[in-house]
């Protein structure tokens, strides 16, 4: 069997209805693959480490295909399976690729192009889930490479984890690593915050109800964790669940069973949780905010992401990440720009660091970002980011463009009617030497004004400019009141 799996790739086929039929053996081996009958699931899963592909026959339902699968999954396999279904049992053959098949093959049928097809989708997708983990995530510090280490082995044992890290960390892109590095990968990837939903919509969105188990639930509703079956459940911000929820958390995660609102069957599970939180579940408990048996049932192992001052190493491939996600042509980050970003202290983590680069790009011209483009939180630019000698900032490079006369365009109710070109001048003496800011503070809102001009300027709309800017339109609102209040609202209204 050994000779197989290093010249041709193995077929194991089960099928407890009949044998292998000569006619489907020679449509295997004439399309290129080595095909082994097995007859039991112990037989199976000897050789499934050895296997390109398990060939499943489904007769009536799902059930053999969820019960290998889960055999698979216990044996820290990912081995794909492709279901042979009766031509006429269209319905079948649906259901078993929902549940997580390859690919589903009519039993009658014989042909060798439908198992030579089969190579190409093999071929698409299991690469794809080898090396899924770690190409659309950073981990070039030292401290993240560890990290990315355990977490590997971590999704492996298949065992509930919890995530702890300050916010915007990056503890859901976390969650998907050991999604895609376990043997769930091909299962789906759930996830609730529960800080965001009103308490009386959580229990029903976890467990789900049925029909006229309350005034209005009209027909029956499967929660999340059926949503998850064969995959990952992500409990983001679960610090934040309330105690009555906690207990029947409690109880689904220790009887691997639930019961949905006005229901009275149990339903099996076979769901892994993945939990988080920025919190200090340990002094939750002490203030009795946080169940102490709930918190060892889902932090049998528990992984801390270090906040992004910790993990220098990160800042600029992140930055570049952000950047490259542009669909125009490549960006390029100034050496003094990656230097002011590594001197930053990050307070707001990988969730910051994006925010700064969609400033940057708004305001860079010529597809180079320069520490002239970079605009940092308010509630820190009365503090120095760096040393780094920057220059200066000049509006007259800002990608602003005049509304055309016939293009819609909206300027913003609150700011006066203004000349745009009067505008630029205006900003461009304001930035100039001779009539510096007196101080940090006054030069920081100098620089936010010249930002949110230029947006406003550059979009159609405070909804989308508030978009570009990377904070909410009310935010925007109490921006421009504020620098209206410094004089800054009106430099072109005169």
């Amino acid at each position: 069997m050994k000779s197989h799996t290093t010249t041709t790739p193995l077929a194991l086929w089960l099928d407890p209805e009949s044998a292998l039929s000569p006619e489907h053996s020679q449509a295997l081996q004439a399309s290129g693959w080595a095909v082994m009958p097995v007859t039991t699931l112990d037989t199976l899963v000897a050789h499934a480490a050895d296997a390109s592909i398990v060939v499943l026959h489904l007769a009536l339902d799902v059930t053999r295909l969820k019960a290998v699968q889960q055999l698979l999954q216990e044996a820290g396999l990912n081995t794909p399976i492709v279901c042979r279904v009766d031509r006429n049992d269209f319905d079948l053959g649906i259901e078993a690729s929902q549940s997580g098949a390859l690919a589903v093959i009519a039993t009658q049928d014989t042909r060798s192009a439908s198992w030579i097809r089969l190579h190409s989708k093999l071929n698409s997708t299991s690469p794809r889930l080898a090396q899924q983990p770690v190409r659309h995530v950073v981990f070039v510090d030292p401290a993240s490479q560890h990290l990315l280490a355990l977490a590997q082995k971590v999704a492996q044992a298949d065992v509930t984890a919890l995530l702890v890290g300050p916010t915007g960390s990056g503890k859901e892109v976390m969650a998907r690593v050991l999604h895609e590095a376990s043997g769930r990968a091909r299962g789906p990837f759930v996830a609730l915050n529960c800080a965001a939903m009103p308490e009386n919509l959580i229990e029903d969105m976890l467990f789900g109800h049925e029909k006229g188990a309350f005034t209005g639930a009209h027909r029956e509703q499967k929660g999340l964790f059926e949503q998850a079956q064969g995959g990952t459940l992500f409990l983001d911000e679960i610090g934040e669940m309330p105690m009555h929820l906690q207990s029947k958390l409690l109880r689904v995660l220790q009887e691997r069973q639930l019961t949905r609102l006005g229901g009275q069957a149990p339903i099996a599970l076979n769901v892994r949780i993945v939990a988080a939180t920025n919190k200090d579940l340990k002094q939750a408990i002490i203030d009795r905010e946080f169940r102490e048996d709930l918190y060892y049932r889902i932090a049998t192992f528990r992984l801390r992401l270090l906040p992004l001052r910790e993990r220098a190493g990160d800042i600029i491939p992140l930055a570049l990440q952000f950047l490259a996600q542009s669909e125009n042509k490549p960006w390029q980050l100034h050496p003094q720009a990656q230097a002011q970003l590594q001197q930053y202290p990050w307070p707001g983590n990988v969730r910051e660091l994006e925010n700064v680069m969609r400033r940057a790009m708004v305001l860079c011209a010529d597809h180079v970002v320069t520490p002239a483009h970079l605009m940092f939180d308010d509630w820190l630019t009365t503090t120095p980011a760096a040393t780094v000698e920057t220059t200066p900032f000049i509006p007259a490079a800002l990608p602003v463009e005049l509304p055309s006369s016939t293009g819609a365009f909206e300027w913003p109710a609150n700011l006066p009617n203004v000349d745009l070109c009067r505008e630029a001048d205006t900003l461009i003496s304001a930035a100039s030497p001779a009539t510096a800011a007196p101080d940090l503070q006054s030069a920081a809102r100098l620089n936010e004004h010249q930002v949110i001009m230029a947006t406003l300027a550059a979009t159609p709309s405070k909804t989308e400019a508030a978009k570009r800017l990377g904070i909410s339109p009310r935010t925007l609102r109490y921006k421009l009141a504020q620098l209206r209040e410094h004089g800054l609202g009106m430099v072109a209204a005169c």
